[in-house]
């Protein structure tokens, strides 16, 4: 059995999985918490995967020497992000994981993991060579769609909504947006990266909303691919859904977004067999760090584990390397939104999963702590849950007191459609963009305020909300300021744009 390895815990590592059976669970760690159950990625000679390897130092010296690593266990680089010290990987040496240590003579790899339990469908992308990356400055990323969140609970219309159809839009007028747009619709100097599955730029709502020249397709591999149809939805609308919740354009027709004056980028993470993979989403949250995004909607987690699990060494180094590209965005001014999840589940009292790994077998697991929904879990991230029309927490939503930072209407929305129409989904996903676009409407109002301010924002006007327990439903636990189903409270797009 291989699996990645730190190079700091390679011996205790080896050894505890030489002591596991397949799937079997571990005793419990020294907090007491229950080791979560190893899922091996086998990873047979002669067959294709891919790896993150995670240097020590972000650089190009750790990147250029870590290269040379990767050659010596016989690996393809694919793409190297220096600016945080990940190398995207292809290989067929069975052995890659543990080559490239013993391969590594100056001590520069940190972690090495495989991304996924099954082979790249696209195939290895051109190469990089060591010059590049020395020089590489974009990184692409891949989504995976919020596949519960994907699933409506309610009746779909499929109907177009004349305008003005935004009266129909009870959402917009939940979180007050009916009212910011009259104050303040946005900046169109303000980006939003909608990192997801493509966004239809034909639509009449979207055509005049979409950044070409910021748009890019993750996809390949992990490569960033600009082509000018590669970031186009091929096998999944729900992107162009999510745009237009953020911004469908104020233009006499169909709907309103939150934040019909700014401009968005269509971040394609999700492949044509509707996965997000770790190097996918790497690059696209590089990329809207790179190209100064203020915002960017994530109503996806990344496949394919519903939650990465840092005892487990190939989870850890991937969520590593996501986690670097979500720091390195932050710091170049980026604040991120995203969906809280459809397992209707509490994020605060996790204990196992069955849903893991989604590309190959599942495996009834046990997790812990540790293991985490990313990115939603990540620090930096507002992380948000879905409302209905009454305020009730949405029978599909996660929840968790400590976890939810603000909430926002996810069911029954209605929004654009692929071919020019409108319709209704419902999902976590559908409540994230309605909070991407109310930070888009802080920036707009704000734009010297960092990420952080930003977020502590979004929060602090969120408008607070009594839990709703019903004797049928999960317990709301907090008070209310803060509970495990609102958050902060409901999202207040009035107050983005009016409060100083």
């Amino acid at each position: 059995m291989r699996i990645s390895h730190s190079r700091r815990a390679l011996a205790v590592a080896t050894a505890t999985a030489l002591a596991l059976t397949a799937f079997g669970s571990a005793a419990g760690n020294a907090a007491d918490e229950p080791e979560s159950t190893p899922v091996p990625i086998v990873t047979p000679d002669g067959a294709l995967f891919s790896y993150v390897v995670n240097t020590e130092r972000a650089g190009a010296r750790d990147t250029i020497l870590a290269v040379k690593s990767i050659k010596r266990a016989d690996g393809v680089v694919v793409q190297a992000w220096p600016q945080i010290g990940v190398l995207v990987v292809h290989s067929a040496n069975g052995s890659f994981r543990e080559d490239v240590l013993a391969a590594d003579r100056v001590g520069v790899v940190e972690s090495v993991g495989a991304t996924r339990t099954v082979s790249p469908t696209e195939g290895t992308p051109g190469a990089e060579t060591a010059a590049g990356a020395k020089q590489s400055k974009t990184v692409m990323g891949q989504a995976k769609k919020d596949t519960t969140g994907w699933t409506v609970d309610e009746p779909a219309g499929t109907t177009a909504v004349p305008d003005p159809g935004e009266a129909t839009q009870w959402d917009m007028t939940m979180i007050k947006a009916d009212q910011a747009i009259e104050v303040n619709p946005g900046s169109s100097r303000v980006t939003v990266g909608v990192l997801d599955s493509g966004i239809d730029a034909s639509h009449p709502d979207l055509a005049s909303q979409v950044d070409a020249d910021q748009s890019v397709n993750c996809t390949d591999g992990g490569k960033p691919d600009t082509s000018a149809t590669g970031w186009l939805p091929t096998t999944s609308d729900h992107g162009t859904h999510v745009a237009g919740t953020i911004a469908a354009a104020q233009n006499g027709v169909g709907i309103v977004g939150v934040a019909p004056g700014v401009k968005m980028a269509s971040v394609k993470v999700v492949n044509d067999d509707g996965y997000i993979y770790p190097e996918y989403a790497v690059c696209g949250f590089i990329w809207a760090g790179m190209h100064r995004m203020d915002v960017t909607n994530n109503s996806y987690y990344i496949d394919p584990f519903m939650y990465w699990c840092e005892d487990q060494p190939d989870q850890a180094a991937a969520k590593e390397a996501v986690r670097r590209a979500v720091d390195f965005s932050t710091k170049r001014g980026v604040v991120h939104a995203a969906a809280a999840g459809n397992a209707a589940t509490d994020l605060a009292n996790n204990t196992t999963d069955a849903s893991s790994p989604n590309d190959s077998t599942p495996v009834q697991r046990v997790i812990n702590s540790d293991c985490e929904d990313i990115p939603a879990e990540l620090d930096g991230v507002v992380t948000v849950s879905s409302l209905t029309q009454a305020t009730s927490l949405s029978s599909f939503s996660n929840r968790g007191l400590g976890k939810i930072d603000v909430s926002a209407p996810g069911s029954a929305i209605v929004s654009t459609e692929l071919n020019g129409t409108w319709d209704t989904k419902s999902g976590t996903s559908m409540a994230s963009p309605h909070v991407a676009g109310v930070l888009a409407l802080l920036k707009s109002a704000h734009p010297r305020w960092s990420p952080a301010k930003l977020e502590a924002a979004v929060r602090a006007q969120a408008d607070d909300h009594e839990c709703t327990t019903t004797t049928a439903g999960p317990a709301c636990v907090g008070t209310l300021d803060e509970n495990s189903f609102y958050g902060d409270g409901i999202t207040d797009a009035l107050d983005a744009v009016t409060i100083k």
